[in-house]
């Protein structure tokens, strides 16, 4: 009888050590901390978890400027088995310890701050359904991070379908309508052919003549969506095109090879920048065997540089008070690779002052990163097409971004991803 009471009295206090230990767990492990600095061994999925939490409806915290720009959230067993699965590295701490860190970035001489993150967004891309014979970085890196996307392309667009969206990219777009000026190095091929086609296709079932002016208005309805609080991302010729089109309103630049007949010869007398997002006082190159929009970009002989010295440098900002273009520059690296595109890079002598010049290469007096904001959303120009992929030509095979899971200029792409997070209020249902 001694022996069963004494027996049932070490099982009590080994429970009850059991749950004191649990609890002691609970206390130490309560949040999980996924560091953004050289430390993570995937940067890229580390935004793609963040989006996943986000989803889930539990509220993450952006760190700027903490450790590369580091994530945080409550501790959660799926959450962590998760970070195993898609090999993000994380770090398991406690109340004490979350509180502390938020201690030390609340300090007045400390540059950072903590952002809320609650409603992830709801993102489009802005892409023909038909296979392009070039690679997009941005629907490269949102598949590789796991982030979910809708495609959108001009029916969308036309249809006033934007409004479903949060965030918006544009790519390797022409929004002059000259085909992305293929017509010397690739009008013969198939994929030209067909793309004009289609494209001609799409303008007269739009009520227009020319591919031209579908563009334009695809524009317009672009500016319509980012001036309601929409946020406009775009990256290589979708940049400097995108200003073009509404520069030349009314106007014909394109010539007969383009849209059957030839461009107005006094156009560049006629433009008007007062509706541009970003650029002002360029021309346009109006020979169509020239592969060249206008002089808003760099080109290749005029960059003089090459991929062994070509690097662009982040600025920095005030966490506490340029919330904005902080989490734009999130990276653990100040200095990003060059890399080029059809629009690789922007004279900033051209840029209008209202715009912000968030990366550039100084030597040359190129801006690459640049924000600005339209009625009550936001737009971000990146100039270059891939990050890791110097010069990316027609018909190459798509970057294995396996290869590159903590590129820093991939990474400026997903905090544009993140950014309509921090902004967005919660959703009725």
């Amino acid at each position: 009888m001694f022996r069963t009471q004494l027996q049932k009295y070490y099982i009590k206090i080994i429970f009850i050590c059991s749950v004191i230990c649990i609890n002691i767990s609970n206390l130490q492990a309560s949040h999980i901390l996924i560091p953004m600095d050289e430390t993570q061994t995937n940067h890229l999925k580390a935004y793609g978890i963040t989006f996943w939490v986000l989803q889930k409806e539990i509220v993450a915290e952006w760190l700027l400027n903490y450790r590369g720009g580091s994530f945080m959230f409550k501790y959660l067993t799926p959450l962590e088995s998760e970070l195993k699965i898609r090999g993000v590295s994380y770090e398991v701490i406690s109340d004490t310890k979350a509180l502390s860190i938020k201690e030390e970035i609340s300090r007045a001489d400390a540059n950072m701050d903590v952002m809320r993150l609650e409603v992830p967004p709801k993102v489009a891309v802005y892409s023909p359904k038909s296979k392009q014979p070039w690679d997009d970085a941005v629907t490269l890196v949102l598949t590789y991070a796991e982030i979910p996307y809708h495609v959108v392309f001009d029916d969308e667009v036309m249809g006033d379908e934007l409004p479903k969206y949060d965030w918006l990219h544009l790519h390797h777009e022409d929004f002059t309508g000259q085909y992305g000026k293929f017509f010397r190095s690739n009008g013969h091929t198939a994929w030209y052919q067909e793309q004009q086609r289609s494209f001609e296709e799409s303008a007269k079932k739009h009520g227009f003549n020319k591919v031209s002016q579908l563009k334009l208005a695809v524009v317009k309805k672009i500016r319509k969506f980012c001036a309601g609080g929409g946020f406009l991302f775009a990256m290589c010729s979708a940049t400097d095109t995108y200003d073009i089109a509404i520069a030349a309103e009314g106007l014909d630049i394109c010539d007969y090879m383009y849209d059957g007949d030839p461009p107005d010869p006094s156009a560049n007398s006629k433009l008007d920048f007062s509706n541009t997002f970003a650029f002002k006082d360029f021309r346009l190159v109006m020979n169509a065997y020239e592969y060249e929009y206008s002089t808003i970009d760099n080109g290749f002989q005029e960059r003089g540089l090459r991929e062994h010295n070509d690097y662009f440098e982040l600025f920095r900002f005030s966490a506490k008070w340029d919330p904005i273009p902080t989490m734009l520059t999130q990276n653990h690296t100040q200095q990003i690779k060059g890399f080029m595109g059809q629009t690789t890079g922007f004279k900033k002598r051209l840029i209008k002052p209202t715009v912000l010049i968030m990366g550039e290469t100084k030597s040359i007096q190129e801006a690459r990163y640049i924000h600005g904001i339209h009625g009550k959303g936001f737009w971000t120009f990146y100039g270059g097409h891939d990050p890791e992929d110097y010069q990316h030509f027609v018909g190459e095979q798509p970057t294995d971004l396996n290869l590159h899971p903590n590129s820093p200029g991939y990474r400026l792409i997903l905090n544009n991803i993140l950014f309509p997070a921090a902004k967005k209020k919660k959703r009725k249902t």
